[in-house]
């Protein structure tokens, strides 16, 4: 992209001020009004190229227009982080909007007013700055088949969220695409609600199927509140992100059929479960305050509960994880008055390594399912049943990787045989990759890590691999 827009920058040395057309669609935007008057006229392949500078709105940046798939509309800074929006408002993608690109801005203006609205499609915001001022959201995304990409959100020291998924009526916004993002340094407000990183939907929307995956972003140093990622809606997938140095759990808080794979979680407090038929497996934990949470319901929405409700986990696969050295627990449940704890829960062939009890279970657990885990050098075995774990050495280490992995004569190596027979079931079918983003073969490894000569496509991030800055 920056070769683009030093090339697109030459041809500007010949312009003089105001909205001016370069080569076919190409306009150069070098003010505020000008903007807005070439987003009210822009036709499918239209390029609006603002120049470098600082940019004071009165009102928010309406942008209504329709490209197309071929021909997307794009607006867009001369250079990447130059182009500062600041003042009352930001950019608005109203309905009918669709097929709109927003790239390489800084955003410090008022907010709450970025915004992708009901009705629109299609859009995306790539490689932007999201800084914006007062209480509030930084970037408000409904409508369907958007893309969030390569953007930097940081330094929020008020309520509201870096990122928030809505939706219309009580239908979650669909096919979401969410990657590479880094959200870094938001400052705790006092244990106050509504202040989480990333908010994914709301009770309302929870039992809407969303379909979208939020995949490769990297968290850090984020207190806002108790949840960090909050997930409120159902059919999301949440893979290969980097959990890192934040004082807040990611919680599934509402909603089913969620899958959670392939996460890296590093001096956390882990991940908190609700609700139903979620699969989470192949997620890396290290140093955390503890690992996996199966939470303990108030309610069950399938029995007429309010969706407000924490709802009680019912048939949650947790499987094929390592966890290391989790300080209060690797996995647990925590006391509720009154509650109605969990049903027909499954934690297999995770490797426990260290830290506190392997398990603590305080509430009803019904009809659970625990087999084939491996659990070496934990404070106690704690509430995992007898018989359905083995006391051995894993063999791990880092080798040639930051994170710890299988090392060769590992018995965790082939360890999960493949069913025999025509009618077999296969319970883990659905354990698909692992967390370096390789296939899984028959006999599966224990643990989050497979043995496997294939490229690995998922690591632990890092700040240069997200963000506004990443290649």
């Amino acid at each position: 992209m920056k070769n683009i827009v030093r090339s697109l920058s030459a041809c500007l040395l010949i312009m003089t001020a105001g909205v001016q057309t370069t080569t076919a669609g190409t306009i150069v935007i070098k003010t505020i009004g000008h903007l807005q008057k070439a987003i009210s006229e822009a036709k499918p392949g239209d390029t609006l190229l603002v120049q470098n500078g600082l940019y004071a709105t009165g009102n928010p940046v309406t942008i209504n227009r329709e490209g197309t798939k071929e021909q997307p509309i794009v607006i867009m800074a001369q250079t990447a982080g130059q182009a500062e929006i600041t003042g009352a408002g930001g950019f608005a993608i109203m309905s009918p909007a669709k097929y709109i690109e927003i790239s390489g801005f800084k955003f410090t203006h008022a907010a709450s007013t970025a915004r992708t609205g009901t009705g629109t499609s299609f859009c995306r915001w790539t490689h932007n700055i999201f800084e914006t001022e007062g209480e509030g959201e930084y970037l408000t995304i409904a409508g369907s088949d958007h893309q969030v990409d390569y953007n930097t959100f940081h330094n929020k020291s008020s309520m509201g969220r870096f990122l928030a998924i809505r939706g219309e009526g009580s239908q979650i916004a669909e096919r979401l695409w969410i990657h590479h993002n880094y959200f870094y340094n938001f400052t705790s407000q006092g244990g106050k609600n509504g202040a989480e990183a990333f908010q994914f939907g709301l009770s309302g929307f929870s039992m809407s199927k969303s379909n979208s995956i939020v995949e490769y972003n990297l968290f850090e140093e984020c207190e806002g509140e108790n949840e960090l990622i909050s997930i409120k809606a159902s059919g999301v997938t949440l893979r290969y992100n980097t959990i890192r140095n934040c004082k807040a759990q990611f919680t599934l808080r509402h909603g089913n059929f969620c899958q959670v794979y392939g996460n890296y979680f590093h001096n956390t407090p882990g991940l908190r479960i609700f609700g139903d038929d979620h699969i989470i497996y192949s997620n890396y934990f290290e140093v955390c305050a503890k690992g996996i949470e199966i939470g303990n319901g108030d309610g069950e929405v399938a029995e007429g509960a309010a969706l407000t409700c924490h709802d009680r986990p019912d048939r949650v696969l947790i499987a094929f994880n390592t966890i290391i050295s989790c300080k209060s627990g690797s996995i647990s449940m925590s006391a509720r008055e009154k509650g109605l704890g969990a049903t027909a829960i499954t934690v297999a062939r995770n490797i426990i390594r260290g830290g506190g009890p392997a398990a603590t279970i305080t509430g009803p657990y019904v009809n659970p399912v625990w087999e084939g885990n491996i659990v070496f050098n934990a404070e106690s075995k704690g509430d995992m049943p007898d018989g359905t774990f083995s006391t051995i050495d894993p063999k791990l280490g880092r080798s040639t990787y930051p994170t710890i992995h299988l090392l060769p004569g590992s018995p965790a190596i082939d360890a999960v045989l493949a069913p025999k027979g025509k009618k077999a079931v296969n319970p883990y079918a659905a354990i698909a990759t692992d967390m370096d983003g390789q296939p899984r073969t028959a006999p599966l490894d224990a643990g989050a890590d497979e043995v496997s000569t294939t490229p690995a496509t998922a690591r632990i991030l890092d700040p240069k691999d997200v963000g506004v800055d990443a290649k």
